[in-house]
């Protein structure tokens, strides 16, 4: 992207909306390293810097970051987490993108679903262990940090790949994750049961500001996916099932997440919940009760500010 277009496009579509609109970071694309398209990848990292560069003369890139989501297939290996590692093809490229986000003090965003990894060996994976339930765990044999749930498994392992390519201290957040509330005959464990698990437990995480075994004082920050069902989008039936809610607002399963004036938590958090977006402090309770509709409108306003998504 040539920085002139990458003003152009900021000055058009950020700069109006803030501050009134919490924006709190851009998305340059969606999983490109591993995307279909190839072509686009020596492209990604000039973009995403054009795109920082253009909040920089626009006095805004102190509150809005520039990254891009990648999927967990840019490892080479995630297991145990202490033997995360880049696929050595995109060494050079993520090299590149780990010094802007290092340059920049931005987050390395991963897009990070259990829920694959136990359809795929649902015999060989404890599902207590996906859905955050109180579980054995596992240990990491060299450096012995337990682990009592895939997620931070995961997110470590990408700690791990970028400390093997020199880079320490870059924050990783989870741009993506949740789980399926239902899916075809084969798609073992997509359910509303699991799902509400899923996402309450990782709630209450949230609510308790937990890092990973790897940094356990810095807060680990996820994104929800997704806010809504999907109706319209194609392959099998799960990916139209990541949704709290239905497209008519009605819920999807109960959660327990509800618009209030306190929290169950005495700290404010920033949880965020939908297909790309973030939240604020907005109070949230975790609550066992359905909401009326009203309700479920007032929380949805409350969760959702923007993180903006640029397709390359």
């Amino acid at each position: 992207m040539d920085p002139q277009q990458a003003l152009q496009w900021v000055t058009a579509h950020v700069k109006p909306y803030v501050p009134a609109t919490k924006i709190t970071g851009i998305a340059v694309g969606n999983e490109v390293f591993t995307g279909d398209d190839t072509s686009l990848v020596a492209k990604l990292v000039p973009a995403i810097i054009s795109i920082h560069g253009a909040l920089v003369q626009l006095g805004l890139d102190q509150s809005i970051q520039v990254s891009t989501p990648s999927s967990l297939a840019v490892l080479a290996n995630s297991y145990p987490p202490s033997a995360g590692c880049f696929q050595p093809e995109l060494t050079g490229i993520m090299t590149q993108f780990l010094h802007f986000l290092s340059t920049t003090k931005s987050p390395f965003w991963i897009n990070a679903y259990p829920y694959f990894a136990y359809k795929d060996s649902p015999n060989g994976i404890s599902l207590d262990y996906v859905l955050f339930n109180p579980n054995a765990g596992m240990v990491d044999p060299y450096t012995k940090l337990h682990y009592d749930n895939m997620l931070y498994a995961q997110v470590d392992s990408v700690l791990f790949a970028m400390l093997r390519l020199g880079f320490n201290g870059i924050e990783v957040r989870v741009s993506e994750t949740g789980w399926p509330s239902k899916g075809d005959q084969d798609e073992v464990g997509a359910s509303a049961q699991n799902a509400a698990t899923y996402n309450r437990n990782l709630l209450r995480r949230q609510y308790g500001n937990e890092g990973t075994p790897l940094r356990p004082k810095m807060r680990l920050e996820v994104y929800l996916f997704a806010l809504f069902n999907e109706n319209m989008k194609p392959g099998p039936s799960s990916e139209r099932n990541y949704g709290l809610y239905q497209p008519d607002l009605s819920m999807a399963y109960n959660v327990g997440l509800l618009g209030s004036s306190s929290i169950t938590s005495s700290t404010p958090t920033s949880t965020s919940t939908s297909t790309s977006t973030s939240t604020s402090t907005a109070s949230i309770s975790l609550t066992s009760s359905a909401s009326r509709r009203h309700k479920v409108r007032k929380s949805i306003s409350k969760l959702i500010s923007c993180l903006l998504i640029i397709t390359l």
